[in-house]
């Protein structure tokens, strides 16, 4: 799923999550946001052409904060030095984690986030993960 451009989210994943996110404007994804089922995904991402980084992405209506907008906000697993709005990310799903839910407080939230994590680079470090890495969407 290649996406244009990167936009300015609600500033919650890097500061009360310890998870900064890409967040990806729904214009730019049209019917394809309609088509994805909610929930927790992990894959590969690009950035400027630069990566590929493993990545892990909430698709839903995160209900937890009660968002009123469906969205797709990949956490690539990799220190970057700087943000990157603006910039151009190709994100391509490789595998399914787990059905979007709700979470009686903050912390339970935050741990369900550090086991997608953990469970995102385990499988992105088998060899059938690790072969989507080098799929044609990142040439």
């Amino acid at each position: 799923m290649p996406i244009e451009q990167l936009k300015t989210g609600f500033g919650r994943g890097g500061k009360q999550l310890g998870c900064p996110t890409a967040n990806l404007s729904s214009k730019d994804l049209g019917d394809l946001l309609e088509q994805l089922p909610t929930g927790i995904y992990c894959g590969w991402a690009t950035v400027d052409g630069k990566g590929p980084y493993k990545a892990v992405a909430s698709i839903g209506w995160n209900p937890f904060f009660k968002n009123k907008e469906k969205t797709v906000e990949p956490h690539l697993l990799h220190k970057f030095e700087k943000d990157f709005y603006g910039a151009q990310l190709k994100f391509l799903i490789t595998g399914y984690i787990r059905p979007e839910m709700n979470f009686s407080s903050l912390e339970a939230l935050i741990k369900a986030i550090q086991d997608d994590i953990a469970q995102s680079e385990e499988w992105l470090d088998t060899p059938e993960g690790k072969s989507w890495s080098h799929d044609a969407l990142f040439q």
